[in-house]
């Protein structure tokens, strides 16, 4: 009697068991599928219904576009096999150790015009507006529209007015996300001219971590206006890191090594027309500056 007891007792706590474990995987396993889909949902509008669309709808098949994304993946696979075998950019690596001066982007043809992307407040409901086309004699790049301030009437946006330029991503064979390589150069150069009004010059590194997709190195370029071009010069120790627009204590240094997107912001709170031509942006290295960090790095208490 004593012997059916003690093996009743101990199957009960091995059932009681093994259901715990499964109530606390369970509970794991539903707290990080909320969690994920709280932290990897995409923006949405205020105001406006969740799209609530099936992905399979919204797959377009069409066989001849099918045809000529292979024929262009296979393409950018060659590149990058013949890239490794003769050296970066198809040069030496002499040639790449030695280069002092680079130019990444020029504005020559609309086709130079796809690689950059434009937004405003008007994806948050402002109203403000914002064009990109080429430059007189197609030799550079217009970027214009009118800045409008007026906050929209959802009850939820507070801030409004700004508008954005920003290079896509660079993007590999079958899609890969791929990033620039500026270990060997340690100045940002930019030839524009503005309409006089301050821009903030953003750049994009890669990042490790989901709380860091929204982290920016920014730095003010101030614009003299008037018909004359500018030859800026900006030292990437001079970029501080900010989040979501607010500038960060944690100050680090920028990862050449993987850069990833240069764009221009304009939101100086002034309603009212703007203009910013471009003719184009490269990177030189100057041997006289020496500056590794221009800004403080403040550590936490313990």
């Amino acid at each position: 009697m004593a012997l059916s007891l003690k093996i009743g007792h101990r199957l009960s706590l091995g059932w009681s068991c093994r259901w715990t474990n499964q109530c606390c995987l369970f509970l794991d396993f539903s707290t990080y599928h909320n969690t994920s889909r709280l932290y990897s949902r995409d923006y949405r509008r205020p105001g406006l219904p969740p799209d609530n669309t099936p992905p399979w709808k919204k797959i377009n098949f069409n066989f001849e576009k099918g045809v000529a994304g292979v024929k262009k993946h296979f393409g950018l696979l060659k590149k990058e096999i013949v890239e490794k075998w003769t050296g970066p950019g198809m040069r030496s690596l002499r040639e790449e150790i030695l280069e002092q001066t680079r130019v990444i982007w020029e504005f020559r043809s609309s086709q130079d015009l796809e690689h950059w992307v434009i937004s405003s407040d008007q994806e948050v409901g402002g109203k403000s507006k914002v064009f990109l086309k080429l430059g007189k004699n197609n030799q550079t790049a217009l970027f214009y529209g009118t800045l409008n301030t007026e906050v929209p009437r959802d009850g939820e946006t507070r801030y409004s007015g700004y508008c954005t330029m920003r290079s896509k991503l660079p993007m590999g064979a079958f899609d890969r996300k791929l990033n620039y390589d500026w270990s060997n150069f340690n100045t940002l150069y930019l030839r524009v001219r503005g309409d006089g009004r301050p821009w903030m010059v953003n750049v994009q590194s890669e990042t490790y971590f989901s709380h860091q997709k929204d982290d920016l190195y920014n730095y003010f370029l101030y614009t003299r206006g008037g018909p004359y071009w500018q030859d800026v010069k900006i030292p990437f120790s001079k970029f501080f890191l900010s989040s979501r627009g607010r500038i960060q204590d944690n100050q680090h240094q920028l990862l050449l090594d993987k850069i990833t997107t240069v764009g221009f912001t304009l939101g100086d709170k002034a309603n009212g027309p703007f203009q910013l031509e471009i003719d184009c942006i490269g990177l030189c290295n100057d041997r006289a500056h020496t500056e590794e960090f221009a800004y403080e790095k403040y550590k936490r208490n313990p």
